[in-house]
């Protein structure tokens, strides 16, 4: 502030500084020998000018470091109010780590006092909440939570309540993701909760076809899923027994092998890697520790199915499918798959066995190369076009693959992109070739001829029925104004054909016409 003041205070003395410069100026004219070019005005006008410019942007400035300092508030408002809301869970969790330790040392007091008197007892540490129980919600707790009807669901056991809730607020799904393990533990029965959100899984829509409901009621059971293993891996052993029951247990192997026989239907290849059918029984098997009833080699023949999500890791090692990697990169790398492959060779650290470079380069050799089948023959236009294509995608994803893995040093992407530059380039050209080569669509002629009647289906009364009747229509711009007429009558009339131009004047609506008055259809003229 000291700083503002001083300018402030510098811009305010401009004045004077000007007028002691005038008189300078006033006393250095009175001894000139010379008559100088410079007005006093023009010097004056000078520095007006630079003190308005200082001044405005004095202004700025301050306008500035007041937005800054508004922002910075805010910005400290709102970190208080954080801060503040952890210092309460904190002192909530500690005040319940307290009751916990005074009921175990109030329990230890009072064996140790049976033991003082005589009676042998052995020692029991019985607490209202053991470790081993699951923690039910607090009032704190909940509304704690962003999505407070989430527990109210959960705690009603309503299935499709949760389904509506999620489906409603797809644009909450971060924060809701983050709270349903919170949520479960409002439910008297977490997994038959989840297990009963499963039952429209595999609901079939009208039409046959995967419609985006079917498929976002899909994505929400794996995420219900997801959120109990959460939720499991925050317990004690006790508690996971007491969430997946023996019935629980049960109900989901049930389920189990009900989809099982279903992926025996799923092409490898038409999913990409990204089969929800696939990844929502390995999240099944994972999460209710059913994995011992199937066959390892079973569940890794699934795994093709589901390289391309995100959890297919974490799945693979919950299964004790990480020996079984090998085989699954060899196989993606057979199938075209190169991109999966290196990604799961990074997860499993299996990139000595694997090299990310080479499996890369391959991939690029691979979408480089021309089709057997039109290999011999000239490639048509629409064959280079997939080449082409296949190409450029084939560059974008390497990119962006060295660039998730830091492959930079050993695989620089500089020849990639200039490749992409030249594809695309090319691209564009062949499009613009195309625009230009194509017919342009006529042009209805400009010269007010209508068009002829071609209807040859007269009406019964009226006996002339290719005639219309132009003769009341307003005048157009004829194709032969400001040309000589020339009327040929007919040959039996008797009448001289006139040349040139004639004595009188007719209206080039008037059309021809026989001597005996009748409109007859005059020829197209081209």
């Amino acid at each position: 502030m000291e700083d503002v003041k001083s300018v402030a205070t510098l811009l305010e003395s401009t004045t004077s500084k000007i007028q002691q410069l005038q008189r300078a100026f006033a006393e250095l004219e009175s001894h000139r020998a010379v008559t100088l070019n410079l007005k006093w005005k023009q010097i004056e006008d000078h520095f007006h000018g630079l003190e308005k410019s200082l001044k405005r942007r004095f202004t700025e400035l301050e306008d500035q470091e007041k937005e800054f300092e508004t922002k910075t508030t805010q910005s400290r408002q709102i970190l208080e109010k954080r801060q503040a809301a952890v210092t309460a869970k904190e002192e909530a969790s500690l005040e319940r780590l307290q009751e916990k330790r005074d009921a175990a040392v109030a329990a230890i007091a009072n064996v140790l006092n049976k033991r003082r008197n005589g009676i042998d007892e052995t020692i029991s540490i019985v607490e209202d909440k053991s470790p081993d129980d699951v923690e039910k919600l607090s009032e704190i707790d909940v509304k704690a939570l962003s999505n407070p009807q989430l527990a109210k669901l959960c705690e009603e056991n309503d299935a499709q309540g949760l389904h509506n809730f999620i489906s409603d607020n797809r644009k909450n799904l971060s924060s809701i993701k983050e709270e349903i393990p919170i949520a479960l533990k409002a439910a008297a029965d977490p997994g038959g909760l989840v297990l009963d959100s499963l039952s429209g899984f595999y609901m079939s829509s009208e039409d046959g076809k995967k419609d985006s409901n079917l498929l976002g009621q899909r994505r929400t059971c794996i995420m219900l899923m997801e959120c109990l293993s959460i939720l499991l891996t925050n317990l004690g052993d006790k508690s996971v027994s007491k969430v997946i029951s023996k019935d629980v247990k049960e109900r989901a192997r049930v389920i189990a092998d009900e989809w099982k026989p279903k992926l025996d239907d799923l092409d490898v290849d038409a999913s990409s890697g990204n089969s929800l059918e696939a990844h929502a029984f390995l999240q099944l098997v994972a999460t209710f520790g059913i994995d011992s009833d199937f066959v390892q080699e079973d569940l890794s023949k699934l795994i093709p199915m589901v390289s391309r999500r995100r959890q297919a890791a974490d799945l693979c090692r919950f299964l004790g499918l990480s020996d079984k990697m090998p085989g699954v990169i060899n196989l993606l790398v057979n199938s075209g798959r190169h991109i999966d492959a290196v990604n799961l060779a990074f997860a499993f650290e299996l990139t000595d066995q694997f090299s990310p470079v080479s499996i890369l380069k391959s991939y690029l050799t691979e979408a480089r190369r021309v089709p057997s089948a039109i290999k011999s023959a000239n490639l048509s236009p629409a064959a280079q076009n997939d080449v082409s294509e296949r190409e450029l995608f084939a560059l974008k994803a390497v990119i962006k693959c060295i660039e998730e893995h830091k492959l930079e040093d050993a695989y620089p992407p500089g020849p990639l992109q200039k490749r992409i530059l030249q594809l695309e380039k090319a691209k564009a050209d062949k499009k613009r070739a195309t625009e230009v080569a194509k017919p342009q669509p006529k042009r209805p002629r400009a010269n007010g001829i209508a068009a002829r009647n071609t209807n040859i289906a007269a009406d019964k009364n009226n006996f002339y029925g290719r005639m219309t009747d132009n003769r009341y229509a307003p005048q157009a711009q004829y194709v032969y104004d400001n040309r000589p007429y020339g009327y040929p009558g007919p040959v039996d009339t008797h009448i001289p054909q006139y040349m040139g131009t004639p004595a009188y004047n007719m209206g080039p609506n008037h059309g021809h016409y026989f001597a005996a008055g009748y409109q007859y259809q005059a020829p197209y003229l081209h």
